[in-house]
């Protein structure tokens, strides 16, 4: 059994898809890709799939991650494509390595973050960003299944900054981000652990809010730039199928005809 591990995008309108509707988007891109996944056993069998840590629905991604299992051994970038063209413009496969290692969901233990704040002056946000990097603890509430749950926000954020717009533009492209505009706004960089109980982007502008009264006008656009393993001297989020990669070129170098052999 091979195992693929793939990594897509939800962008623009398509940020408001909920991981339920991708899931069965996903399920019919592999049935028309005709991928010849390995199926669980049991009364209703189903394609073994795991989805790990997906975005919340509303907010845009370019990096959600699952893994699928095979019965047959296929190139991974061939099946890239495959079902890249079979899942609608905005759910993008935009990468895949062979599984050579265990334990992604393991190595997904932080989130970069994007926030674009439409109508609020950079000046005002940075105040803001500095008020609550100062803040030993920053109490929010959010609306759970059990009621009412206040926590602090304050622990989980490794990194919270402003951005020049123009920086913006040179680091990531601009059609990638979700909603893309000229307009003059505050751009947030946040660097996240992921704990429990989660704390989201909605949770640190709520903290914003608490520390600083900064309530952008209208909600913002929200936009995961990556999600991996924290890098702890650095503060980066590294990418979590570089191990895949190093394993499969180690595996190359010890044994030369490996890329002979690769399934097509």
């Amino acid at each position: 059994m091979q195992r693929i591990r793939l990594r897509y995008t939800k962008r623009g309108r398509l940020r408001f898809t909920s991981h339920r509707d991708f899931q069965r988007a996903f399920e019919r891109a592999l049935r028309r890709a005709e991928v010849p996944m390995a199926y669980s056993a049991g009364f209703t069998p189903h394609p073994k799939v795991s989805y790990a840590n997906a975005a919340p629905t509303g907010t845009g991604s370019e990096a959600e991650y699952l893994e699928i299992a095979l019965t047959v051994a296929r190139d991974p970038e061939k099946l890239r494509l495959l079902l890249d063209e079979s899942l609608p413009t905005g759910l993008d496969i935009v990468d895949a390595v062979e599984a050579r290692t265990s334990g992604l969901a393991d190595r997904l233990t932080a989130s970069l973050w994007e926030l674009r704040l439409d109508g609020v002056d950079p000046a005002d946000a940075e105040r803001a960003v500095r008020a609550f990097d100062a803040a030993e603890s920053v109490e929010v509430q959010r609306m759970t299944k059990n009621g009412m749950r206040t926590f602090d926000a304050r622990p989980a954020v490794v990194r919270l900054e402003t951005r020049q717009p123009e920086t913006r533009q040179l680091e990531t492209r601009s059609e990638t981000a979700d909603r893309p505009t000229d307009q003059p706004c505050a751009i947030l960089r946040l660097v996240v652990r992921h704990v429990t109980p989660a704390v989201r982007p909605d949770d640190v502008l709520s903290g914003l809010r608490a520390v600083a009264d900064l309530a952008p006008p209208v909600p913002a656009a929200v936009t995961r730039l990556a999600q991996g393993l924290l890098d702890e001297e650095t503060g980066a989020v590294t990418d979590p199928l570089a191990p895949d990669r190093e394993a499969a070129g180690a595996d190359t170098t010890a044994d030369p005809t490996a890329a002979a052999k690769a399934p097509v």
